[in-house]
């Protein structure tokens, strides 16, 4: 299951504060601020997905997310790879190194990653 562009704008705040009321997400949009309700309609939303849960205390409820950050990310790209690169890694590093116009100091930081992965492997 995915998350539309505005759930996962919501779960970016979700993720960077861990655990959020209602106000703390709210606080954490920048202005123009979403209504209270749209915010609570995409919380349902993401909890009906299961992407996001909540505790009460008394009549308010504490969101935490259900998926990590990282494991969403992760699933996000595998996807793309499979899509768009023919299930090929190297199809995706080879546009990603020659289309997002990266400089040399990041080419050398990624080939520095790289070259540390290929040891620990």
């Amino acid at each position: 299951m995915q998350l539309s562009k505005t759930e996962e704008q919501l779960m970016q705040h979700l993720w960077k504060l861990d655990k959020a009321f209602m106000k703390d997400l709210l606080e954490a949009y920048p202005e123009p601020k979403p209504a209270t309700t749209t915010v609570a309609t995409l919380l349902k939303r993401m909890i009906d997905k299961g992407f996001v849960t909540y505790k009460l205390y008394g009549k308010s409820r504490e969101y935490s997310p259900l998926v990590k950050k990282k494991d969403y990310f992760s699933k996000h790209v595998n996807t793309l790879i499979k899509t768009f690169f023919d299930d090929s890694a190297s199809q995706f590093a080879s546009f990603f190194t020659k289309e997002t116009n990266l400089t040399k100091e990041e080419l050398e930081d990624l080939k520095a990653l790289i070259d540390n992965e290929i040891k620990n492997k």
